[in-house]
């Protein structure tokens, strides 16, 4: 390994929906973290690895910062802050296609007394015209004193390697933190119940995407074939209904689309069997939360 080798930790952090899963998940090579357009998908710091040869980048994708209204909302909260206290630089990420508003205003206060380096990076520029992302550049240079303004976009890979370089270069001389090959520390059960929630998350819309929560019950190896029980967490006994949909088939196809997600995640064949349960305000109880991972 070369002299001039670097690595270490960045932390992305912005409003819920402001592109960061998309982003880590670009930057890696791979998908790593679920992705949705609905606010707080994002409930833990989940890191994600880029190897290069001039380093290695260790991404953690933070859920979103925001003004909490439950106490799974501060927990969120107090991830992102922890996350931030450990980190070498900080990606700020405001996307191209919203207007600067109270939200970010609101995380450049908290990041204006870290420590570590913060690059501010405007999302989402193929959703922007270019006078548009013009104003977001000028908008965002206002929220503080950045040591660069990145605008990318994940999507079409519009600059990635460049902002990796960036984020690279404020790393600290170092080995490597991960084995090569190696993109997630995620644990295989995480990853899973992850990707049943974005399915979850898809199929009902704006109809209820904070109360649900997915644990796996248990995993099972047959021949030729993983069996995973799992189950789909609600608040409400009405919201069982909207899951489950009519003769059971939203709850269907949410099991057929996560199988897909999670057979080409693993590389194998997969079954797996999907139940409903009701945890009345889980996202207010402190011991529910625990139950639960949060």
């Amino acid at each position: 390994m070369n002299d001039n080798f670097r690595s270490g930790f960045c932390a992305f952090v912005g409003r819920p929906n402001a592109g960061k899963s998309t982003l880590t998940n670009a930057l890696v090579g791979s998908k790593i973290v679920i992705t949705s357009d609905k606010p707080q998908t994002t409930r833990r710091a989940v890191r994600g690895v880029l190897n290069r040869p001039d380093g290695q980048l260790v991404i953690v994708d933070t859920p979103g910062l925001h003004r909490p209204r439950t106490l799974l909302g501060e927990r969120l909260n107090d991830v992102v802050r922890n996350t931030l206290e450990e980190v070498d630089v900080i990606g700020f990420c405001v996307p191209a296609d919203q207007r600067v508003g109270p939200g970010d205003r609101y995380i450049a206060a908290e990041l204006a007394s870290v420590s570590a380096p913060v690059v501010a990076i405007v999302t989402k520029t193929d959703k922007a015209s270019k006078s548009r992302l013009a104003e977001q550049l000028m908008a965002v240079s206002e929220l503080g004193d950045f040591t660069d303004i990145v605008p990318v976009s994940a999507v079409a890979g519009d600059q990635v390697e460049l902002l990796a370089g960036l984020l690279i270069g404020a790393l600290p001389p170092g080995p490597k933190l991960y084995p090569d090959g190696m993109s997630t520390d995620e644990t295989d059960e995480a990853r899973i119940a992850e990707l049943i929630r974005e399915a979850a998350l898809a199929e009902v819309r704006d109809e209820l995407p904070h109360s649900i929560a997915v644990t796996i019950e248990e995993m099972n190896e047959r021949p030729a074939l993983l069996e995973i029980f799992a189950t789909l967490h609600l608040e409400r006994s009405s919201q069982k209904p909207i899951v489950l949909g009519k003769g059971g088939l939203r709850l269907r196809d949410i099991g057929t689309n996560a199988r897909r997600g999670i057979e080409a995640m693993l590389d194998r064949r997969v079954h797996l069997d999907l139940h409903v349960s009701v945890i009345g305000e889980w996202q207010r109880d402190p011991k529910k939360l625990d139950r639960l991972g949060f």
